[in-house]
């Protein structure tokens, strides 16, 4: 069982009412409920998309978590892993996705167990550069291949050191030793971050690259270049976090 953790920040200004809503649409036709649950945590969305979420609660959605403002995705995303069970693995969701593949968690899922070594296991966007063959060092992945018996599907990842958390799985073994998300407010760094965590902490992280998965933001409006002039105004932060962390200075566990 895994638990899906989807944080949502929708608001008239930013009009991303519509990529929930065919979020939530995608994951009820590619997910078996039977086995996973979900939790949303909403921070501070309109009318329309509290609608939305409550109308989602109804078919099955175990839990909804209601912040009173905007407390940014990773510190949402923490409020979800902080609801995990012993042993369960968890999902970051993006509210702006879809996924080609029906069971895909199930696919994320059985890739962990075959190599527990695994810290962070990612869906690859088709917008990403990084792959085995890019010229550039920084966005050049290596090609593995899991541990097989015989009767059992092969499956290959592409593994590399920092993965986009788009649609991203934690190994509970993983945040058993690192917990959960760092300093919430440095936004736009939370991936490259617990992605470097993960390495520190012993593990390696990839992509399970033969799942397509479209980002339906098409980027562009106001909404999207805010966020791009906060990440940039979080380089310097960045780099002391990234800093401390490889020479100790910084602890790897994340209380959450």
């Amino acid at each position: 069982m895994s638990l899906i953790c989807m944080a949502v920040y929708d608001t008239d200004e930013n009009g991303r009412y519509e990529y929930t809503e065919r979020t939530l649409e995608n994951l009820f036709c590619t997910v078996d409920w039977s086995k996973h649950r979900m939790v949303m945590i909403d921070n501070g969305s309109s009318s329309v998309t509290k609608k939305l979420l409550h109308g989602y609660e109804l078919k099955g959605v175990r839990d909804i978590i209601t912040n009173g403002m905007n407390v940014g995705t990773a510190r949402a995303i923490n409020q979800g892993i902080k609801m995990r069970r012993q042993g369960e693995y968890c999902v970051k969701v993006d509210n702006d996705i879809e996924i080609e593949t029906k069971g895909w968690i199930d696919e994320m899922e059985a890739a962990i167990e075959r190599s527990p070594e695994i810290g962070i296991l990612g869906l690859k966007r088709k917008d990403i550069q990084f792959d085995a063959n890019n010229s550039d060092p920084s966005y050049r992945s290596e090609l593995v291949q899991l541990p097989h018996e015989p009767g059992q599907t092969w499956i290959t990842v592409e593994k590399g050191p920092s993965i986009m958390g788009t649609c991203t799985m934690f190994n509970c073994r993983l945040l058993d030793k690192i917990g959960g998300f760092q300093d919430c407010s440095i936004y736009g760094f939370d991936d490259s971050l617990i992605s470097l965590r993960s390495v520190l902490s012993g593990f390696w992280n990839a992509y399970l690259f033969h799942i397509n998965i479209d980002h339906i933001d098409n980027g562009g409006h106001p909404y999207t270049q805010e966020k791009h002039k906060i990440a940039s105004e979080a380089w310097d932060k960045y780099n002391y976090m990234h800093a401390g962390y490889v020479n100790g200075s910084l602890p790897l566990y994340v209380e959450i």
